[in-house]
């Protein structure tokens, strides 16, 4: 059944009363998996912005690794570009636009840090040549030519050969602890449906509410 948003602002194919809190993480893991079956490729593809050090916003593409009530999970290099911006000012924003659909939701607030637990399960679970990738890439960092880059893939595939690739310390996962999401949804004339989950704190009650296309 399609997710439409009803004009209550509940999922309407939410079947039994769920807990305020819920609401936004449920809605979201409805539109994904939708998205999921009509997207050709990425589905959890988004946009991250972060800011550096002067205010100015850099964004740039990212995977969706995993989301809840806690948040939303993504996962790098600690010592590329967002990496670093990240450290000075742990807070972010990130979209998730499906043309297919016709549907976006964007989310944003601070920012932490997963368990060494989590980023060590994830890496795990990785292709062993993108395991090879991650120690090889000095992420963000000037490179002379793909020559120089091929060469560290050697380098550590050599390094690497007959053992498991552990997880470089550098590389790891941060999660959006959101205090807005807002689903988004294309309507004709341009009067698009906004429905937005406010809370001041990551860990407070939600507000919910509309917005004017």
């Amino acid at each position: 059944m399609s997710a439409q948003i009803a004009e209550t602002g509940e999922p309407a194919q939410t079947a039994a009363p769920q807990a305020p809190e819920t609401v936004p993480f449920d809605l979201f893991r409805t539109w994904l998996d939708e998205a999921g079956a009509a997207e050709v490729n990425d589905p959890n593809a988004m946009a991250l912005a972060t800011a550096d050090a002067d205010g100015l916003p850099d964004v740039r593409m990212v995977l969706l690794k995993d989301h809840g009530p806690e948040g939303f999970v993504f996962f790098t290099n600690s010592r590329s570009g967002k990496g670093a911006q990240l450290g000075a000012n742990m807070q972010a924003s990130a979209v998730l636009h499906w043309k297919t659909l016709r549907r976006q939701v964007r989310f944003r607030g601070p920012v932490e840090g997963v368990t060494d637990a989590e980023a060590d399960t994830y890496f795990a679970s990785r292709a062993r040549d993108s395991r090879i990738g991650a120690w090889a890439s000095q992420q963000s960092r000037p490179l002379s030519g793909r020559a120089e880059l091929d060469a560290a893939v050697r380098r550590e595939t050599a390094r690497f050969e007959g053992e498991e690739v552990p997880r470089p310390p550098h590389w790891t996962g941060y999660r959006i602890r959101p205090v807005y999401v807002e689903f988004w949804s294309d309507r004709p004339f341009r009067l698009h449906e906004r429905l937005v989950f406010s809370r001041e704190k990551p860990d407070g009650p939600w507000d919910r509410g509309h917005r004017y296309p």
